[in-house]
């Protein structure tokens, strides 16, 4: 797995994404601060980010016909420009007095507009830099580096929100932007292949469909991912609520408590790199999936702020294993001249959190915080079980993995 170090293409885009993820999980982390205390409303927060999701879940289709049809290097780039002039933005009109919500819910639309354009460029170029044979370690690598950018993101932008004072925080999430469309363009283009170049984009788009129809376990392994990612994982866009009204430890302990969970999070991305989990797969994600939601439901109750820590930490250490199985398991199984498309339909379940954050935001108001977010962290993990009880394509996983 180390070894992909050594790759000099490989290790720009490596810090290119840990950059770009950095910025971005800081950036979310002062957008929620800064709409929880212009409006002091649980539903502020899940307002913001279903104005990310909705987006995220219409655009992420065109994402993946562009990932296999233009050069996915450009198409990063391009991406991270309207990010970076988009955040500013925000910037210049905090710096001037003018921020208002719906400012912010602007923002947050842009941004949903354009992270599905890039993203499943980004989960594809892998594969042009580093070969099928090293696939698996890279694509554990990059879900590793995205989480300990949520431990550094975060915990960075906690740090730098100097009371109600974002400024700081603001700019250095900018300059990181800055940093991760540097190294972009040190990597060399990435250029789809022919055939698809050729074709109609919308025979691209419905060439996606039919190869999920033909590969029935894809399709499968996409919708079983769906469980926790709408139930369980919203209560991360949450965590202001809980720093305000569980326990009261300001925006310091918000930023702890955001780096807590990335830190799970790159603890169980690198329990699944360091191992090959051979025909245990799936029971391995059944079990982690049990673990997240108990541990979730525990967490939301207890009424120590240092218990809390370790039990998030926990939660998220089981559903990182979880998201980093299904997600290789994925990446495996698809060829690469349809791997942008599949990656676009992979990055619609990443929008399933933001989405999710609106029920269980609206439930938090009405019936409170703790009882909605650990009851939809047990269904999950009900549901997840029960998929797995009545989809026999879903239990035949670990047999045709070992066929790839």
């Amino acid at each position: 797995m180390w070894e992909l170090f050594r790759l000099g293409t490989y290790r720009w885009l490596f810090v290119s994404n840990m950059t770009f993820f950095l910025a971005m999980q800081s950036q979310a982390l002062v957008r929620g601060f800064l709409a929880f205390r212009l409006t002091g409303s649980e539903f502020a927060l899940g307002g913001v980010s279903f104005a990310v999701a909705v987006p995220m879940l219409l655009v992420s289709p065109v994402g993946g016909v562009l990932a296999d049809r233009v050069d996915r290097r450009r198409l990063i780039l391009s991406a991270q420009g309207i990010v970076l002039a988009s955040e500013s933005t925000v910037l210049a009109l905090y710096l001037t007095g003018r921020l208002q919500f719906w400012h912010l819910l602007g923002a947050a639309l842009v941004v949903g507009c354009v992270i599905p354009l890039m993203m499943p460029a980004r989960q594809a170029i892998v594969a042009n830099l580093v070969g099928r044979e090293r696939l698996s370690g890279a694509v554990a690598l990059n879900i590793t580096g995205m989480n300990t950018a949520r431990v550094v993101g975060p915990a960075l932008g906690g740090v730098l929100i100097l009371g109600d004072d974002v400024r700081l925080a603001y700019a250095t999430g900018i300059a990181i932007h800055l940093t991760a469309l540097v190294c972009m363009m040190r990597i060399g283009p990435a250029r789809p292949a022919e055939s698809a170049r050729k074709a109609p984009a919308w025979s691209n788009w419905i060439e996606g469909l039919e190869y999920l129809a033909r590969n029935r376990l894809v399709a499968m392994l996409l919708l079983f991912g769906l469980v926790p990612m709408f139930l369980g994982m919203p209560f991360q866009q949450l965590l202001p609520a809980f720093a305000q009204r569980v326990w009261p430890v300001g925006s310091k302990g918000l930023g702890l408590l955001s780096a807590v969970v990335g830190l799970g999070g790159v603890a169980g991305s690198l329990f699944v790199a360091g191992r090959d989990v051979g025909l245990r797969r799936l029971r391995l994600q059944l079990g982690s999936m049990l673990g997240f939601g108990v541990l979730l439901a525990a967490f939301c109750w207890t009424p120590n702020f240092a218990a809390a820590l370790a039990l998030v930490f926990l939660a998220n250490v089981f559903a990182s294993i979880f998201g980093t199985l299904n997600s290789t398991a994925i990446q495996l199984l698809i060829p690469d001249e349809i791997r942008g498309r599949v990656s676009s339909f992979l990055m619609m379940s990443y929008s399933l959190p933001l989405l999710g954050v609106l029920p269980i935001s609206y439930l938090a108001g009405k019936f409170g915080l703790q009882p909605a977010v650990s009851g939809a962290a047990l269904l999950a993990t009900a549901l997840a079980g029960l998929f797995y009880l009545l989809s026999p394509t879903l239990r035949g996983t670990d047999q045709a993995l070992r066929r790839t």
